[in-house]
C-alpha cells in the first residue's frame, strides 16, 4: 500500500481540518496517509519515503504561511521529481496560497500533480467535506 504525506500550515485550525479530510479520502481510496503540521518538519529527510506529497497552507495577506515556505525549501532539497503531488488550503478573501504551492510543486519540483489545487473558503468549510474527500480519493487513484 502506497503512503502519502500531508503537510499543513495553519493559523486557525481550518487548514488542519482540510488536511485530515483529504487523509480520510486517501484512506477511502485504499492508500495510507500521514498528516503532519509543517512546524514538526525539521529537515528534508522527514519528507522521504512517501509516494505522494500533499502540501497545504492557509492564505494570509495574499500568501502562504511562513512555515509552508520553509517546507517548500526543504522539499526542493528532497528531490520529489516524478512523485504524486497535490496542494490545498483554506482562505478568507483571496486564496492564493494553494495555487502558489501547486505551481511550485509542478514547475519547480516537477511532480506528477493532480488536476488542480483544492481551495476551500473558511466560512464554507462544512460544505467542503465531500470536496476534500473527493480530492483525497483523486490522490489515492493517482498513487495506485
Amino acid at each position: 500500500m502506497a503512503k502519502a504525506l500531508i503537510v499543513y500550515a495553519t493559523r486557525t485550525g481550518e487548514t488542519e481540518q482540510i488536511a485530515n479530510l483529504i487523509a480520510e479520502g486517501i484512506r477511502i481510496g485504499g492508500q495510507e496517509a500521514v498528516v503532519v503540521n509543517a512546524n514538526e518538519i525539521k529537515n528534508e529527510s522527514q519528507l522521504e519515503g512517501y509516494e505522494a506529497h500533499v502540501f497545504g497552507s492557509a492564505t494570509y495577506h495574499g500568501g502562504m504561511i511562513e512555515s509552508m515556505k520553509r517546507i517548500l525549501f526543504l522539499a526542493e532539497k528532497a528531490d520529489l521529481t516524478g512523485r504524486v503531488g497535490a496542494a490545498f488550503g483554506a482562505f478568507g478573501w483571496s486564496g492564493e496560497a494553494p495555487q502558489r504551492i501547486y505551481d511550485t510543486m509542478r514547475h519547480i519540483f516537477h511532480m506528477d500533480m493532480v488536476k488542480d489545487a483544492l481551495r476551500l473558503k473558511s466560512a464554507a468549510l462544512e460544505g467542503g467535506v465531500p470536496m476534500a474527500h473527493d480530492y483525497g480519493r483523486e490522490i489515492a487513484t493517482k498513487m495506485a
